[in-house]
């Protein structure tokens, strides 16, 4: 009886997904930001299911074994066909190479970086750095350009920038123990937006997801965007 109670409670115990995800009013732009902690979260990057691309985020609510999709974001830019444009790795596995050089677009506008995810850590790191150390990422994809880098804005964010979109991304902390991934609510430019992760989270590293397919699954806000089907997603999964 009391060992039965003993692992009663235990299942009880059992840690759930600590992600948190609030909308946040900033110099007069409104923003969701999705804090998670990678070491408690299990924090997945998701593109096929065997040959189907998933695509939503209905999809991978679908999926067997998971019971609950507590957070997902679309995590990347890919091509008509929803491949990824850059590097992308999932469960250990490569689907896509680094491209490192410059090239059209928000992508190629370097530096432009990678977001990797181990067991317990979450980190973005600049597109070379990631080359010559090549991190252990069980899960890793590229896009771009980078919006802080080591504390900086990226070097062609103008404070006057006229480009706006609703915008996606996710910054990172040092140590990788925090991502928070960030959507706007309006549309914003690069510099309005880097500057949020940079000046309000206070995170020296962050990464551009996409300003065209800007989504959020935020269930405890209420929230499920939806639109055409995604390349890349993000999410945390119970």
């Amino acid at each position: 009886m009391r060992l039965a109670l003993a692992l009663l409670i235990g299942w009880f115990a059992l840690p759930a997904a600590a992600v948190t995800c609030e909308n946040i009013t900033y110099l007069g732009k409104s923003y969701t930001a999705c804090d998670v902690d990678p070491a408690v979260d299990d924090l997945r990057l998701f593109l096929k299911d065997e040959d189907r691309i998933l695509g939503s985020f209905r999809a991978i609510e679908g999926l067997a074994g998971v019971t609950a999709l507590p957070f997902a974001m679309n995590a990347g830019m890919y091509h008509a066909d929803r491949a990824p444009v850059g590097h992308y790795v999932e469960n250990g596995v490569q689907v896509m190479r680094v491209i490192p050089n410059a090239g059209p677009g928000n992508f190629g506008l370097l530096p432009n970086g990678v977001f990797c995810i181990t067991d317990t850590t979450a980190q973005v790191i600049e597109t070379l750095r990631y080359v010559a150390e090549s991190p252990a990422c069980r899960d890793a994809t590229q896009s771009g350009p980078m919006l802080v880098i080591d504390g900086a804005l990226h070097p062609r964010f103008l404070p006057d920038g006229t480009s706006r979109f609703l915008r996606n991304g996710v910054g990172t902390s040092v140590d990788g123990d925090r991502a928070v991934f960030v959507i706007s609510n309006e549309a914003v430019s690069f510099h309005e937006f880097a500057s949020f992760f940079r000046d309000h989270l206070q995170l020296p590293n962050a990464l551009y997801f996409d300003g065209k397919v800007s989504r959020l699954h935020a269930p405890a806000l209420g929230r499920s965007d939806f639109g055409a089907q995604m390349g890349p997603i993000v999410g945390v999964v119970e």
